[in-house]
């Protein structure tokens, strides 16, 4: 899995590439995360990417020729797979699991991160983008903590890089529910006790309870989830 990002703020990412699961994975050759400085394909002294926009109004725009120039650049290089080029806007689809596992299926993603007012729509009208995605309905400063949130939800699902396959594969949202509660020592804390199941040996029984208190959560917290897949029969049975 190689995952590019393009930035005009490189330095944004090196503490965070280096980190936790995914600079292991990235020390370990299993993800290849390269971040790539914008301003380089920026033509002129100052290296200028924003310009005022036309028509007046606040705030810069990123020009079109540096975007086109870079990701064509860098998505068709040679010698390497055509890469899944991404914006990450505010103004697109929200990530999902589902969305992450589509990403983590591709062989090479090109992570385009805005700033300022937004881009140039010719970017779009030139389908530079082969699709956009926004974390939410908020606005960040720019795109690279989107593009970091990308990269680190990618990472989990590439095989070697989390210890547990049981664990990315009962996570929440994994099949459309949220996880179950989790309970480690002591086994009793401020009179609050780990729930019998958990402690009885019984496996069945620990499977039928988890289930259950992860269909309880989804219907509490994410009823929206249980429109995609529906309560199974004995899905409630602890």
């Amino acid at each position: 899995m190689k995952i590019e990002i393009l930035t005009i703020f490189p330095g944004y990412f090196a503490s965070p590439l280096r980190e936790s699961l995914l600079g292991k994975a990235i020390d370990a050759g299993l993800l290849e995360v390269t971040v790539i400085d914008l301003r380089s394909f920026a033509e002129g002294r100052h290296r200028k990417v924003d310009d005022e926009p036309y028509g007046g109004g606040a705030g810069m725009v990123m020009m079109a020729p540096v975007l086109a120039a870079a990701i064509e650049a860098r998505r068709d290089a040679e010698s390497l797979p055509r890469a899944w080029t991404i914006l990450l806007s505010p103004d697109a689809r929200r990530l999902d699991q589902r969305a992450v596992e589509e990403l983590a299926a591709r062989e090479r993603i090109l992570l385009i991160c805005g700033r300022y007012e937004g881009i140039d729509e010719r970017a779009r009208e030139l389908a530079l983008f082969d699709e956009e995605i926004s974390l939410g309905d908020f606005v960040l400063p720019g795109g690279e903590s989107a593009a970091l949130a990308v990269t680190e939800a990618i990472s989990r699902l590439v095989p070697g890089v989390v210890g547990s396959s049981e664990s990315v594969e009962q996570e929440s949202f994994a099949r459309d529910r949220l996880d179950y509660p989790h309970y480690t020592r002591p086994r009793e804390f401020r009179g609050l006790a780990v729930p019998d199941p958990l402690v009885s040996g019984d496996h069945a029984k620990i499977l039928r309870w988890r289930r259950a208190r992860a269909l309880a959560r989804t219907r509490e917290r994410r009823p929206d989830l249980l429109e995609r897949r529906p309560e199974e029969p004995g899905e409630a049975e602890e």
